[in-house]
């Protein structure tokens, strides 16, 4: 059967608006919560931790009903609808323990969107191998222009002059809470847009359990069991990436020092505006580049150099952070998100493709999935939070070498343990 006509613009437009969703607001949470509602360390380590508990369980949810009972567009636009009212009240709620327990329902709502539009696109596309690619980038430019409206906005709306750098960070804080209602019009908008897609009902089997044994079984060798353990602190490290980095370039953007430092901000703040968010999607256009390279890059490499190029670059970034805290060496820092998610990321998925079986692959990326979005995000949002920051802010204020100097020595760890353990030389089958 052929595909529908024009498939890859529509799959792609789907792609655009399930991350620019999720790319509005998730940069600015942590000054938000943080910086606006007051909210305290370990309870705003509590908020950021809540969503990935949903996308631990909500995946498992929600992929039964649509192996079982809804077709994917419809399952689909009943969870964009469902997450749109959730991203909006989250803007709203005030208090902590409203906020965490939204927090956890939505993620149960959107966190298995994720997997289903792939699974719609991968459905419908003549040639996965292909075209899938292409349609997917379009996920991360939708993520890119999310970023950079909401940037533009605080810019435009939230940056009065004249006031006290004090004052100031209030009035962004505060003007964050727009990222939520322009996730939640996005959100509405994808629901009404996936009753468009192309119908893609469920496969009406039963599910088997002997796949995950199976696969559980065969990530017990080498080179899966360093590759999973490593991932763990890894997804930790890429926390502290997602949670500090926002607020910490906004001062950056707010006070760059020199003249000619804050005239070369100013620049930089009127192409990606202000508010951290902006400036991040840097990190999501070297993403791009890379993963268009990864292909060449895969052909004189091996698996474990580039994860160990990804690794590295997770140790400068936070090094970059910590002890270089000027605007130009942060742009690199966050640059270099590029390579830490094509190198070490998108390298650990193609790892686990080629060393298992093709009757657990799907479940066996779903649990390298769940330790990455799930476990990771976890355990990173308290420690990061409840442990690091609060260590690092003793004093009264941020101390940043502090902060991202732990990461730093993290991924530099993690760097070690791949040269001992992980199996040198390329794959022969």
């Amino acid at each position: 059967m052929c595909p529908p006509p024009a498939i890859k613009p529509r799959l792609s437009l789907m792609m655009f608006f399930q991350y620019a969703i999720w790319g509005a607001w998730l940069p600015i949470l942590y000054p938000f919560l943080l910086g606006h509602r007051h909210f305290t360390l370990e309870q705003t380590g509590y908020c950021l931790a809540a969503g990935a508990v949903g996308a631990i369980l909500g995946p498992a949810i929600a992929g039964r009903l649509a192996d079982k009972s809804f077709s994917t567009e419809r399952l689909l636009a009943i969870s964009h609808l469902l997450g749109a009212g959730l991203v909006w009240k989250l803007g709203q709620t005030e208090d902590f323990r409203s906020f965490f327990v939204l927090s956890a329902i939505y993620g149960l709502v959107y966190a298995p969107t994720l997997a289903l539009t792939n699974s719609l696109a991968l459905a419908n596309l003549e040639n996965r191998d292909r075209d899938f690619g292409p349609v997917r980038l379009w996920g991360t430019i939708g993520w890119i222009a999310a970023g950079i409206m909401v940037g533009q906005i605080l810019l435009r709306s939230h940056t009065p002059t004249g006031v006290s750098p004090e004052a100031l960070a209030a009035a962004q804080n505060a003007g964050r809470a727009v990222a939520f209602n322009i996730s939640a019009a996005l959100g509405v908008a994808m629901a009404i847009y996936c009753l468009t897609l192309p119908h893609t009902p469920p496969a009406g089997k039963a599910v088997a359990s002997s796949p995950m044994d199976k696969a559980l079984a065969e990530i017990r060798v080498q080179p899966l069991i360093t590759l999973f353990l490593i991932a763990v602190p890894v997804s930790m490290i890429h926390q502290f990436y997602f949670v500090f980095t926002s607020d910490f370039v906004s001062g950056i953007q707010n006070n760059a020092g020199s003249e000619t430092a804050n005239a070369f901000a100013n620049n930089v703040n009127q192409i990606l505006g202000v508010g951290g968010g902006g400036l991040m999607t840097i990190g999501q256009m070297t993403e791009i580049v890379v993963l268009g390279l990864i292909p060449a890059l895969a052909k004189s490499l091996t698996r474990k150099q580039l994860l160990g190029i990804g690794l590295l670059a997770y140790a400068t970034r936070m090094a970059l952070f910590a002890y270089f805290p000027t605007l130009v060496p942060v742009l690199l820092g966050v640059a270099l998100h590029g390579l830490c998610f094509g190198c070490f990321i998108f390298v650990a998925f193609m790892v686990v493709d080629e060393h298992t079986s093709a009757t657990v692959r799907a479940t066996a990326q779903n649990l390298f999935n769940l330790v990455i979005v799930g476990i990771g995000i976890i355990v990173g949002s308290w420690f990061a939070t409840g442990v690091v920051a609060k260590w690092a802010s003793a004093s009264g204020s941020m101390d940043h070498a502090k902060l991202f100097s732990v990461p730093m020595w993290m991924a530099l760890a993690c760097f070690v343990a791949l040269l001992v353990a992980y199996p040198s030389g390329r794959r022969t089958s």
